[in-house]
């Protein structure tokens, strides 16, 4: 009866992945959705999370054809109400176009950080969080480099940090059924602040495999913020860029 129930199982879901993939080529429009938990939020190696762990929920959005994507992507955070504000959460919204010339992959976009109710302006020298980049990407076989620019103030860093940059160098190649290694080094520019005292590199060593029914990622992240910011606050938010082992969790429907 087991061999019975397994052969059947297995069938249906060759039958059902036959279905799903014909399904596909048929639509131009494909959508998916993901749900994720970490042990330490970190944009661009700071923890946004306190150093504790944050989940997060995503939707997204592309059409074959043209390569134009949109999507929406929210985490659980803490760094706001550290530094007095309010709210406890980042959603963020973006869109863009993919595509490929010549062997050389791209993409090009925007995206909107937006911290609901964060109330940072009241609190100066900090102002709103919500800030707003513009990206641009290129990538060759396993390799990607990326650049984002600030069209607004910085992440709640000051006035006139409009301006901020960050570009970063992405290496992930398959290293053994099916696990992928993750290198990554980027380097953030805060615009008009403290003669470039918020400048600093952040980098990452890591491995991801998918298991299907969820992927799994083990990393080391880190920066170098300690040493450029010389034991200076990092813009009212405290140190959070220390070296650490982070573990992530990731289901994509």
């Amino acid at each position: 009866m087991k061999k019975l129930i397994l052969a059947s199982a297995v069938s249906a879901a060759f039958v059902g992945g036959f279905a799903q993939a014909e399904e596909a080529a048929k639509s131009d429009h494909a959508f998916s959705f993901n749900v994720g938990a970490t042990s330490d939020y970190r944009f661009r190696g700071i923890s946004q999370s306190r150093r504790d762990p944050a989940i997060s929920a995503g939707i997204d959005y592309s059409n074959t054809p043209t390569g134009l994507y949109i999507g929406a992507w929210a985490s659980s955070i803490k760094w706001v109400k550290d530094n007095g504000g309010d709210g406890n959460m980042e959603v963020d919204i973006y869109g863009g176009k993919r595509g490929e010339a010549g062997g050389i992959a791209y993409d090009v976009g925007f995206i909107h950080y937006n911290y609901p109710n964060n109330k940072l302006s009241a609190l100066p020298p900090l102002v709103n969080a919500n800030t707003t980049e513009v990206y641009t990407q290129v990538g060759y076989g396993v390799a990607t480099l990326k650049y984002s620019y600030a069209l607004t103030n910085f992440i709640g860093w000051g006035d006139n940090t409009d301006g901020s940059d960050y570009i970063d160098l992405n290496v992930n190649p398959e290293i053994s059924d099916g696990y992928v290694l993750n290198l990554h080094v980027g380097k953030q520019r805060v615009k008009n602040y403290s003669n470039g005292l918020a400048d600093y590199t952040d980098w990452k060593i890591g491995v991801t495999k998918d298991f299907g029914i969820a992927a799994v990622a083990l990393a080391v992240v880190g920066t170098d913020a300690d040493k450029t910011t010389s034991g200076y606050n990092f813009g009212g938010r405290g140190f959070t860029g220390n070296t650490k082992f982070i573990a992530t969790v990731t289901k994509t429907f």
